[in-house]
């Protein structure tokens, strides 16, 4: 009676009632995670209507801690340059922001797993306040170095993954990360044109007080809107006991356990040597833009803002920069929200968070290793060497992948 009287008041609770009693005969991940839609403690619409509520909320979080970080990268070089900072000094930097973020990654996912995603998006959020507030008084190169340190914790995508991992069951996953790459698309787009304009005309500092106002409206936002359980209650029960058995912070021996989950360690190869090459590109940039095509740094906020993930390969001019650039950012989007759902997956509820902070650590290597192994690309073999690299790369990985028992169906 109680799930007829539901059907009729609330379809997402009809849907919710109907999914659980399916489950109740099956033993899995999927009974657990089916419960999301009580998320908060609550059940019917008005529990559903919440936990959409909090994912776009998550949304909004992560869309606005791109655009700072985008504003920043994008005057990044020229505040370094105005400061008599040499492009092999750039390459410190780079490669210091690079293992700080790498050794926070796997840190800020384990945070997450155990005082939940709210209290990791504050986290994040307030570090960032910090980043933009030691930026904005960096008049001297020291403490352009100094001003990286909270970038360990600076994490607003990983953080988001969390919430809506969370909130979501695993067949309604893929389709909720995947949204997250339209956050970074406005990320990229309004980050990159309002630092280019803000650094053009009023100088180059002011894009960092925007970042630091803007981060701690964030902090704000995921202290006001976001609940401080995520997780349904059976999952939070098992959190709880999972913590307690490796209450570390960062725990090697976990991260080689989750490795050894079916199709994990795989997984987690391809994203790896798939990413690499466009984050190569990535890091180089800045200095193609500025030496290459000669670009000022409003101008540079314009052609980053139209396509965010880059790659070269036999062009010669900005126009056929974009064209190749649309398969590639719809390849790479496809891949990160791929991966990163099959990885959440294929882990227990209560091991999420590490999981994502380690999906997050691919980018932070990359740039470690990057600035290195992308200046002698650069400057022995050109700009179509990233390019050519990519392609090799993806012939390796697409042989690879068909000859793999990779469980790609999970």
């Amino acid at each position: 009676m109680l799930a007829q009287h539901l059907s009729h008041s609330c379809p997402a609770a009809s849907h919710s009632v109907s999914t659980m009693n399916a489950k109740t005969s099956s033993a899995g991940e999927e009974e657990t995670s089916g419960m999301s839609n009580e998320t908060l403690g609550e059940s019917g619409c008005w529990g559903e209507a919440k936990r959409r509520q909090v994912i776009r909320v998550a949304y909004v979080i992560a869309a606005l801690d791109l655009t700072f970080l985008f504003m920043q990268i994008g005057v990044m070089p020229y505040l370094a340059k105005s400061l008599g900072l040499d492009s092999v000094g750039f390459g410190y930097l780079q490669t210091i922001f690079g293992v700080l973020q790498l050794v926070g990654s796997y840190i800020f996912g384990r945070f997450a797993d155990q005082f939940g995603a709210r209290a990791a998006l504050i986290l994040s959020c307030a570090s960032g306040s910090i980043f933009f507030l030691l930026m904005s008084l960096s008049t001297n190169i020291p403490l352009l170095f100094l001003s990286r340190l909270p970038g360990v914790f600076m994490h607003g995508m990983p953080g988001a993954q969390k919430v809506i991992t969370d909130m979501t069951t695993p067949s309604q996953r893929a389709g909720a990360l995947g949204k997250l790459g339209f956050c970074f698309g406005v990320g990229i787009v309004a980050g990159s044109v309002v630092g280019g304009v803000l650094s053009t005309k009023f100088g180059v500092y002011v894009p960092t007080y925007v970042g630091l106002v803007g981060s701690l409206i964030n902090t704000f936002i995921a202290m006001a809107w976001i609940p401080s359980q995520t997780k349904p209650k059976s999952d939070h029960h098992v959190t709880e006991h999972s913590t307690s058995q490796s209450g570390s912070l960062f725990s090697i021996r976990e991260i080689l356990h989750l490795m050894k989950f079916p199709g994990v360690m795989e997984v987690f190869i391809v994203k790896v040597f798939a990413g690499l090459p466009i984050g190569l590109f990535m890091i180089m940039f800045s200095i193609i833009s500025m030496d290459f095509f000669g670009l000022e740094a409003v101008e540079s906020g314009y052609l980053m803002s139209y396509f965010g993930v880059l790659q070269m390969a036999l062009m010669r001019t900005v126009w056929h920069y974009c064209i190749i650039v649309v398969p590639m950012v719809f390849a790479f989007n496809m891949l990160a929200t791929i991966t990163d759902s099959m990885l959440t997956k294929a882990v227990p509820s209560s091991s999420t968070g590490a999981m994502l902070g380690i999906c997050a650590s691919v980018q932070p290597l990359t740039r470690t290793v990057g600035p290195t192994i992308g200046g002698v690309l650069y400057k022995q073999f050109g700009v179509s060497s990233f390019g050519y690299l990519q392609l090799m790369v993806n012939l390796s990985l697409f042989v690879y992948l068909l000859k793999s028992k990779i469980p790609l169906k999970r």
